[in-house]
């Protein structure tokens, strides 16, 4: 396995949010199909952070691993409300939120949701030697209402589409070097790297409490559950397969 397939796959699982783009317009007026999309895409990625970051073989390491896990939680929430001061709080609101943010502080809190998965994607290659079938589809399947509602509240503080098409190509584009850079740092040190998938982990899972779910049981309504449900099963029958 060579650093290049984690750039690849990097960037393969942030491209989605292109698909999201172009959902924008369309499911405009259908925010329950989306919020169920939603649903989907946080099970996945709930599966993930479960079987693929904080595996029960991890837990061995001791104390370490909780402390990492936490790390990633209070890093991520306190980053997260800085960009939500900043004026990128609505940038998972499927109905687009107010005009009163800021386009660049939505980008810059969309670029915070991707890293740590982006980073454990390159990690899990590196430590692994093959790639994660379950965690490959529950990035990209989780970054498709990402791209709609994104998109939808980027556009609603005045970015054109254009502006927002250029702002996923960058993020995409830095998603492929965070998983590269993630590979070479597992790959240089190895136990180094169970730590780093858990504090991405605690990175993962505050994110989708804080954002992804609420805004998908809002929208999606009591369905939502069972679609968190089927989307956790789904990235686990793919982890037990592969």
């Amino acid at each position: 396995m060579e650093v290049w397939t984690a750039f690849l796959w990097g960037g393969f699982t942030s491209a989605s949010l292109f698909i999201g783009q172009a959902l924008a317009g369309p499911m405009a007026k259908r925010p329950r199909a989306t919020g169920l999309v939603m649903a989907f895409g946080a099970g996945t990625l709930l599966s993930a952070v479960g079987y693929e970051l904080i595996p029960e073989s991890s837990l061995d390491q001791g104390i370490g691993i909780g402390a990492a896990f936490l790390l990633g939680t209070l890093v991520y929430f306190f980053a997260n409300k800085l960009v939500n001061r900043r004026g990128g709080k609505d940038r998972q609101e499927i109905d687009g939120g107010d005009e009163g943010g800021s386009g660049m502080a939505m980008f810059l809190g969309a670029l915070l949701d991707g890293i740590p998965e982006a980073f454990v994607l390159g990690i899990g290659l590196a430590l692994g030697g093959s790639i994660s079938v379950a965690f490959v589809t529950a990035i990209f399947v989780s970054n498709i209402p990402q791209g709609i509602a994104g998109t939808t509240s980027m556009q609603a503080t005045g970015s054109t589409g254009r502006h927002v098409f250029w702002m996923w190509t960058t993020l995409t584009a830095a998603s492929a070097v965070v998983a590269a850079l993630g590979f070479l740092l597992a790959d240089a040190v190895p136990d180094q790297g169970l730590y780093a998938e858990a504090f991405a982990g605690g990175a993962v899972l505050t994110m989708l409490a804080n954002s992804m779910m609420p805004e998908a049981f809002e929208h999606g309504g009591d369905e939502a559950g069972l679609l968190t449900v089927l989307g956790y099963l789904v990235a686990a029958a793919l982890t037990v397969a592969s």
